[in-house]
């Protein structure tokens, strides 16, 4: 969508700078303050000059900070009306704070309104109190205008930096789908090109039988791949694998060659839309490693439903005694999925041979 005019920068600078000019040639012609010279075209030249000023208070905002007080000071040292600093210096000073130069703003605000003080006690020689009232008032507006700034600054990089871990919290969960949902399949493609290759010649069918599990392996792992790059593309909500596809999940793991075994204990009741896909990305990459590295023939899938969690078990019989073989990308993806979770995570080898995945999530 297009930006809306009335958004525009160079717009929305025309239209502050002729505000200030205004508003700088309407507080001229009010000032009450003693003067020696009547205000004359130059006077409202230079109040034009300070909004003209303001077209460039993006690209150099301390440099048009210097250039209005200079302005201003010429201004005062022409003797003409009494001018609040706070018209001419409020944008100035608080584009300066949302840039990031909060102390330069704040030292020439307190340095206007210091010099302010001066001047009229020195050359008008007026009252200690009205003296005091107008510089708590021009001090107080200068530094709530500064402080403005500062606080419009600090709160757009907390956006910024929200936005940022925001995208990275995504490139990771993104990184976690492709490698949870690719790995098992290219796990299983691997075994069963294997197998082919062993019985080509000896048994051409079985051969047979182990292409067509690559052909729909591959076409598996191709619309998984399809509906990640959508949701890169798109920006969509597509639904997320869960608890209700492990049975189909392990289909994989039986055409790989293993024997395996699910149960559920506990009354199984609806988890929220994290867990739910967590569980199923867990026993995914538990049973994609049993395939990959543990050598084993039987793997064992258990579901405990308690009271306030979920507990899911994965076992194998593995002859595979090098826990190096099983690091990587997998369990490390588990482990954030689980603390995301504020849940537990052990994965060791058992004393009788083979591996085992335990996580607990608070439901």
């Amino acid at each position: 969508m297009a930006e809306q005019w009335w958004r525009r920068p160079v717009l929305v600078d025309a239209a502050l700078a002729v505000a200030v000019a205004a508003a700088v040639a309407i507080a001229i012609q009010v000032a009450g303050e003693p003067i020696e010279r009547q205000a004359d075209f130059l006077a409202y030249a230079l109040g034009g000059l300070m909004g003209a000023v303001l077209l460039l208070r993006r690209r150099w905002p301390l440099a048009v900070l210097f250039a209005t007080v200079a302005i201003l000071l010429t201004y005062y040292s022409l003797d003409y009306p009494g001018l609040a600093p706070a018209v001419p210096l409020s944008a100035a000073l608080f584009s300066t704070a949302v840039a990031g130069r909060f102390r330069w703003a704040i030292l020439v605000a307190a340095a206007v309104v210091v010099g302010g003080l001066v001047a009229r006690v020195i050359e008008f020689d007026m009252a200690t109190l009205p003296v005091a009232s107008a510089v708590i008032t021009d001090g107080a507006l200068l530094v709530s205008i500064v402080l403005l700034g500062e606080t419009l600054r600090s709160r757009r990089e907390r956006v910024e930096a929200e936005a940022d871990r925001r995208v990275a919290d995504e490139r990771l969960r993104i990184a976690r789908e492709m490698h949870d949902g690719l790995g098992q399949t290219i796990a299983a493609v691997n075994v069963q090109a294997g197998l082919a290759d062993d019985v080509l010649d000896k048994n051409p069918a079985r051969a047979r039988e182990a292409l067509q599990v690559i052909r729909q392996s591959t076409k598996e792992a191709l619309q998984e791949l399809k509906t990640v790059l959508t949701v890169l593309r798109e920006g969509s909500e597509t639904r997320q694998p869960g608890i209700d596809q492990l049975d189909e999940l392990l289909d994989v793991a039986r055409k790989a060659g293993l024997r395996v075994t699910s149960m559920t204990s506990g009354e199984p009741r609806p988890m929220s839309a994290e867990v739910d896909r967590t569980v199923y990305r867990i026993v995914q990459e538990a049973v994609t490693n049993t395939i990959r590295h543990a050598n084993a023939t039987t793997v064992t899938v258990e579901l405990c439903y308690a009271p306030d969690s979920l507990i899911i078990e994965v076992t194998d019989n593995g002859t595979n005694t090098q826990p190096g073989n099983t690091s990587g990308f997998g369990l490390t993806g588990m482990a954030e999925r689980v603390s995301a979770l504020d849940g537990r995570l052990a994965a060791d080898f058992l004393p009788d041979g083979g591996f085992r995945v335990r996580a607990e999530l608070r439901t």
